[in-house]
């Protein structure tokens, strides 16, 4: 036999187990002490971290452990105004929470000393989930719907009105008959059934906002639509699965798990290439001032958008179609199931309220929905009642312990003033979402779905005089923050600051 065969014959299963532990526990051990390290004074929760075995123990015991950590922290450090540190999974440097007190000063600092896409990519995994180093450098699709969303979307508001009907009674005729289906018994005699409320916003959410993203009638593909979410779901399970394995695997782990990322992009490309094509071929010759194209209007849409701030700023590698159709994956992501979520919190939150808050929330929408034609911007803002009791949900039922991440990404690290500590490059520094939204020294009975909360104020304030408001400049500034789209150092529901969704 030759010496590779005995060698072969030496292999055993209880020695490959062997030495694949002992690879895993010393990769563990470097990255542990590759990490940045964190000032002294800031207190650290779990176990003593004073020996790098504690620290391991940590970092595994953080997927079940990480929001009581976060509750207890915002208690002891927290509301007293002191930073803390949560242990985070061993493959990266745990989080500095910092204070509502420090909000303001954390927004303050400029992207090149804490950056919120560094932070992104760290925590989601971009290079891997989002299929390519190349395409995670710059977070262009980020800039593209900052730029033009909020211009567009009073433009938008007949086409999205026309989707969310359809969506609604597609979804609701499809639940039905599947229901009806599987046990007649199901519908009762006057056409009524169950649904789950997930999957009934799940059927929604996609369509209207690839409605945005791709327009009429590709948002409907069930191709596009499926591949999508698939996609979503994956990337959270994948950015779940690398936390847990050290950092010298994740070039090869990481690749290996996001084979599905590529297949559903894959799949959703098949439809969304020859589209994109067509876009970009049309608007680059309106460009070149080719005269068939002189009265040419492009949908507005992302692919559209997309396209035009590439070509504003000469970027040839952002007019490839293929890099197009894949700037779309990070956008369904953020889109989808946090839309998903808020819409299900809220129907719960108000469903389990007595029943003459459903009554307000209908006779509101009726009282001010157009006699004719679509929805305005102007008579959707009035829905006042419907907006507070959103934004409740958002206080109340929020899905995330912490939000706003940020990594310090400056050679000199980032100094405190006040603290007097200076957290080195690497760190990660985020603020207490879940303990805010629930501290009754903010929020009167916290822990109560109040759906009327803002309204309430609203209401107050469009009740006083003309001259009441002039004379009260800082107060109604204070009443245009309570809309559901307006972030405070209170209200961090998605986010708060520039970067904010």
């Amino acid at each position: 036999m030759t010496v590779l065969g005995d060698q072969l014959t030496e292999v055993t299963f209880t020695r490959v187990l062997l030495f694949g532990s002992l690879f895993l526990l010393v990769s563990f051990i470097v990255d542990l002490l590759t990490q940045p390290r964190y000032p002294s004074e800031i207190p650290v929760l779990g176990h003593s971290s004073e020996k790098w075995f504690s620290r391991i123990r940590n970092s595994l015991a953080y997927f079940t452990q990480h929001q009581a950590w976060i509750g207890e922290g915002y208690e002891k450090y927290g509301k007293n105004g002191l930073p803390f540190i949560a242990p985070a999974p061993i493959s990266r440097p745990p989080d500095v929470i910092l204070p509502r007190s420090q909000i303001a000063w954390m927004m303050e600092q400029p992207d090149r000393i804490l950056s919120a896409s560094h932070a992104h990519d760290k925590i989601l995994y971009t290079e891997y989930n989002f299929l390519g180093k190349d395409l995670a450098a710059e977070p262009f699709a980020n800039r593209v719907m900052h730029k033009y969303l909020a211009r567009n979307l009073s433009s938008a508001i007949p086409a999205v009105e026309d989707e969310v009907n359809g969506a609604v009674e597609h979804a609701l005729e499809t639940m039905m008959k599947a229901a009806a289906e599987k046990d007649p018994k199901n519908v009762d005699g006057e056409g009524y059934t169950k649904v789950n409320l997930w999957d009934l916003w799940l059927a929604i959410v996609p369509r209207v906002t690839n409605r945005l993203l791709v327009g009429d009638p590709a948002c409907r593909n069930p191709d596009i639509l499926k591949s999508m979410v698939s996609f979503t779901d994956n990337v959270v399970m994948n950015s779940f699965l690398l936390h847990g394995f050290p950092q010298v695997l994740h070039p090869i782990i990481g690749r290996l798990i996001t084979i599905p990322n590529y297949l559903h992009w894959r799949k959703a490309s098949r439809v969304l290439l020859p589209i994109i094509e067509q876009r970009l071929k049309h608007m680059q010759r309106q460009e070149a001032g080719d005269p068939e194209m002189k009265n040419y209007t492009p949908p507005e849409d992302f692919i559209t958008w997309d396209i035009r701030l590439a070509m504003a700023e000469k970027k040839p590698f952002e007019l490839d179609p293929v890099v197009i159709s894949k700037r779309l994956l990070p956008i369904n992501f953020a889109a989808i199931h946090t839309t998903v979520l808020t819409g299900q919190s809220w129907m719960l939150d108000f469903l389990s309220s007595p029943p003459s808050v459903l009554d307000a929330l209908r006779n509101e929408i009726l009282e001010h929905k157009p006699s004719e034609g679509h929805w305005t911007k102007q008579a959707l803002s009035s829905l006042v009642r419907v907006d507070s009791s959103i934004r409740e949900s958002q206080r109340v039922s929020n899905f995330a312990a912490n939000l706003i991440e940020r990594q310090v990404i400056a050679p000199e690290g980032l100094h405190h003033p006040d603290y007097g500590w200076t957290l080195p490059r690497g760190a990660f520094v985020t603020v207490n979402l879940q303990g805010t939204h629930h501290d009754d020294e903010i929020y009167e009975d916290a822990m109560s779905y109040d759906p009327w909360r803002y309204s309430r104020v609203r209401e107050e304030w469009e009740a006083k005089s003309a001259e009441e408001k002039q004379e009260k400049e800082e107060e109604a500034k204070k009443i245009r923050g309570l809309g559901m789209v307006t972030t405070s150092d209170a209200h961090l529901a998605f986010g708060h600051g520039r970067h904010a969704w």
